[in-house]
């Protein structure tokens, strides 16, 4: 038999004694830094924007914002339904430069999303609505203010001067309440008044009712002990001005006669219509969770319409809205409709702004999303919040091969099936 070769070793594999000079370019010792800049610099994803907001605030305020209704069924199949897809690419497309800008309601958007209504939103951080309304006008993109609110119309109108301001409102029965809160709308200058029309009674918020919530939050032996490990929340939330419904300054009930006055179980479409003829700008129904009441509020005047069950607060085991959307965008194109479909709830990241962009939405509602930002870091924290949602929406269109939101369609998402 013939010996076997000798086995050459390539000079790059052979061994050595290291050289120091060879080990110094790998050892760089980066400075730890504990600046809020920073820990918000490396937060990449909404989720970890949240795990930050969870190690910052206090519990009630916390779960008041990650919780839902019951089970809370509803909140994991809304964002589990962004998972179940199958994005489809394509290639050879010339993506260098991505274009996120987009008409909704009848003026540019700088990006496809905006700012969804939120309740007591400085109990989750100080800033509050100010933060978000300004994060908002930095970034071109709407913000729109609840009726429940922490700051007034006027104060916020005044804090983004520049930025396009929509107005989220429950209709009472009490024409005079309502019309009051219109009026004002349409003075600071809301181009849209947006409607919701799901809370005929209040939800079933059981993280709520065992944190023992109330607004503002109670200094209790438990509050006084999480305070310990979040000085930051109640230092903020103790120095600063109390916490009002800020829009309802004329109030004088409690809170729980006040919500019971909100949620109004009588409201019908003849309520609508009146607010139709009323409201002179654009008029948004949200809370629409059936192809038929989506038809229904767009024969009764509305100029769009939000696909929404509130976030999972209200009706558990509801329908989702991104499972919803390519029927009710059928309903609407065979009715020759040009009302504008809005989705919300479930939205977590960029790539599901563009899978409900690319299944029919004219554009998509962040609350959550937000709130997390706004827990993390106040302004800083929202603003970051829409740098990793803009980053994640750049990146998943150029993979996908599109280069501007007109040009998704449904065939670049593919729904799975479980």
């Amino acid at each position: 038999p013939q010996p076997a070769p000798a086995v050459v070793q390539p000079p790059a594999l052979k061994r050595r004694v290291p050289k120091v000079a060879d080990l110094a370019p790998l050892m760089q010792f980066k400075k730890p830094e504990f600046s809020k800049a920073a820990r918000l610099k490396r937060a990449s994803t909404i989720w970890e924007l949240r795990d930050i907001a969870k190690r910052r605030t206090p519990q009630a305020p916390f779960d008041y914002t990650d919780g839902a209704a019951e089970e809370e069924i509803t909140l994991r199949r809304a964002r589990q339904a962004f998972q179940d897809i199958e994005f489809r690419p394509g290639i050879l497309r010339n993506v260098s430069k991505i274009d996120l800008r987009t008409d909704i309601l009848g003026q540019e958007s700088k990006l496809p999303f905006g700012i969804a209504p939120t309740g007591f939103t400085r109990m989750m951080q100080s800033e509050g609505e100010y933060a978000g309304s300004q994060a908002a006008e930095a970034a071109g993109i709407p913000y729109t203010l609840s009726t429940m609110g922490t700051a007034s119309i006027e104060d916020v109108a005044a804090a983004a001067p520049n930025g396009r301001n929509w107005f989220q409102l429950y209709l009472w029965t009490d024409r005079d309440r309502s019309l009051e809160l219109i009026e004002r709308a349409a003075k600071a200058g809301n181009d849209t008044l947006m409607v919701t029309v799901d809370t005929a009674v209040a939800g079933a918020r059981l993280r709520d009712v065992r944190n023992g919530m109330t607004i503002p939050p109670a200094l209790t032996l438990k509050t006084v002990l999480d305070a310990s490990y979040r000085p930051a929340w109640w230092f903020n939330f103790l120095t600063h001005e109390p916490l009002t419904f800020a829009s309802l300054s004329r109030y004088t009930g409690t809170v729980a006669d006040l919500i019971n006055s909100m949620f109004d179980p009588t409201l019908t479409y003849e309520d609508l219509d009146w607010l139709r003829e009323t409201w002179k700008g654009k008029l948004v129904v949200k809370g629409i969770q059936t192809v038929e009441d989506a038809r229904r509020v767009v024969d009764h005047g509305a100029d769009g319409i939000v696909l929404s069950n509130h976030g999972g607060r209200q009706l558990d085991r509801a329908p989702i809205p991104f499972h919803l959307l390519p029927e009710v965008t059928s309903a609407l194109e065979a009715d020759n409709s040009d009302a504008a479909v809005i989705l919300d709830t479930g939205i977590m990241s960029g790539a599901d702004i563009v899978a409900a962009l690319a299944l029919g939405a004219d554009f998509a509602l962040i609350g959550r999303a937000y709130l997390y930002g706004l827990m993390a870091g106040g302004r800083e924290g929202v603003d970051r919040t829409i740098q990793i949602l803009e980053k994640d929406m750049t990146r998943t269109m150029a993979l996908l091969g599109v280069s501007k939101v007109s040009e998704l369609n449904p065939e670049h998402v593919r729904l799975l099936q479980r």
